[in-house]
């Protein structure tokens, strides 16, 4: 009787030190879980949605190691265990790999930041303004306000252009004009033009400019090359090819259509015959 009770007494001993030890463990690595996810979280440079999903993943792993942790002390042979976990885990990946790669390139486009919300970007021929930016699709809307999601694997396996990022941007206007028009004249005119624009860049390196760039089949063409702030863009388009119109028509300046001169030759008669006649 002795033995049996001296050998439970030894045994809740044991197995409590090791409850409470496992214990300890979670609530060790639910609070150190925790701590890391606010650190995660406070980082101000980093997006909110990058911050969420970083911070989650960090919680989580460190309770993980926890779980593993009590395990072994358990007795249980986690080496086994983390190779089943593993292979599943490597199952799971082979089935999900294209939504893997969406999460990926999400992670990605949030730590780069090649675009906001509300740019204007084009990729792959598409092109819409940034609604939201989530870790696995972008949501945009084109100029006519159609609704698109694409999935950040096709994003970020493109050429992202990225219309609203510089502050500045530069336009040309091709200008012809006939042969017979005065080129000093037509340049003075598309200097007024410029002008009366209030939305141009004036300052050293974005001066406006007004150039002859080629002289081709049936017209002269200048080039007017100016720069404005990049939420002026379109309207100023607009509005500058409307006014360059109207001064070239006030000005009596002409916009040629294309021509082609044509040289008719008139093919000789040949004089000779082609072949004598024998006389009857």
């Amino acid at each position: 009787m002795e033995i049996t009770t001296e050998s439970v007494i030894a045994l809740v001993t044991v197995w409590g030190v090791r409850v409470l030890g496992a214990i300890l463990v979670l609530i060790a690595g639910w609070m150190i879980g925790n701590w890391l996810a606010r650190r995660v979280q406070a980082v101000k440079t980093m997006d909110q949605t990058l911050c969420v999903f970083l911070s989650g993943l960090a919680k989580y792993a460190v309770f993980a190691v926890a779980i593993v942790t009590v395990l072994a002390q358990f007795g249980i042979q986690t080496a086994s265990l983390i190779a089943v976990l593993g292979a599943a885990g490597l199952a799971i990946g082979l089935a999900l790999q294209g939504t893997l790669s969406n999460v990926a390139a999400g992670m990605m486009l949030l730590i780069l930041r090649p675009f906001n919300v509300g740019d204007y970007i084009t990729f792959g021929g598409i092109g819409g303004t940034v609604k939201s930016l989530g870790l696995f699709g972008t949501e945009l809307a084109t100029p006519d306000n159609v609704y698109i999601f694409a999935p950040n694997s096709s994003i970020w396996n493109s050429d992202i252009y990225n219309y609203s990022r510089n502050g500045e941007r530069r336009q040309d206007f091709v200008v012809s004009i006939s042969y017979s028009d005065d080129i000093d004249k037509a340049m003075k005119v598309l200097d007024g033009v410029i002008d009366k624009e209030t939305r141009l860049i004036r300052e050293e390196g974005r001066m406006p400019q007004i150039m002859v760039s080629n002289m081709g089949d049936f017209s002269v063409d200048l080039i007017l090359r100016v720069w404005s702030p990049s939420s002026d863009y379109w309207q100023l388009q607009w509005d500058m090819k409307k006014a360059i119109k109207e001064a070239l028509d006030k000005n009596g300046l002409t916009i040629p259509f294309p021509t082609r001169t044509l040289h008719m030759v008139e093919e000789a008669k040949s004089t000779k015959s082609s072949g004598t006649k024998k006389a009857a």
